[in-house]
């Protein structure tokens, strides 16, 4: 694990899956909200800091391997936020104000990668040329949920998924 979590919720752990165990449980879910993610390369991850209170940042998520994964500068806030406390929430940062597209979010704790193989192979296989390996911290996403929100005429529609089931729907007026 990347950091140590609160006694609260190591006494009680949340379950956990790999993105591809996502994917196999809600492919549907899973699909539509990596084209979220993908659409606007530029995310928001919540980390919390060192005093508690929540950090919003920039980020990108790439998958690779069947996982999702967060790379980032060393040295980062966010990155020594999760060192620290290694839960986060990943949301796609919708630009479309009438909600036409969904908006996309998952949760969980994201594990350090030290493994210079690991790291080096992340990094050949991102799309466009990155950081070198060095000049990268690099975090694999365990998912305690995901959802997708959208609205359909007069109704919120969301769409969640936690592990070991299929992903549910309800709607609000």
């Amino acid at each position: 694990m990347g950091g140590r979590l609160p006694d609260f919720l190591s006494r009680r752990p949340l379950p956990m899956a790999s993105w591809a165990e996502m994917a196999a449980e809600a492919p549907g879910l899973a699909d539509e909200a990596a084209e979220r993610f993908r659409h606007h390369k530029h995310c928001l991850v919540a980390t919390l800091r060192h005093d508690g209170s929540p950090r919003l940042s920039g980020i990108e998520v790439w998958w690779w391997n069947g996982d999702a994964w967060l790379g980032m500068m060393p040295n980062s806030a966010k990155g020594a936020d999760l060192d620290r406390d290694p839960r986060f929430e990943l949301h796609s940062a919708p630009i479309d104000l009438e909600m036409h597209q969904p908006d996309a979010r998952m949760w969980g704790t994201a594990e350090r990668v030290h493994d210079e193989e690991t790291i080096n192979a992340f990094a050949a296989a991102l799309p466009e040329p990155g950081p070198p390996p060095s000049e990268m911290s690099l975090y694999r996403l365990d998912l305690a949920g995901a959802s997708l929100v959208r609205v359909a005429g007069d109704e919120l529609v969301m769409d969640a998924w936690t592990p070991g089931g299929p992903a549910r729907r309800s709607t609000r007026r």
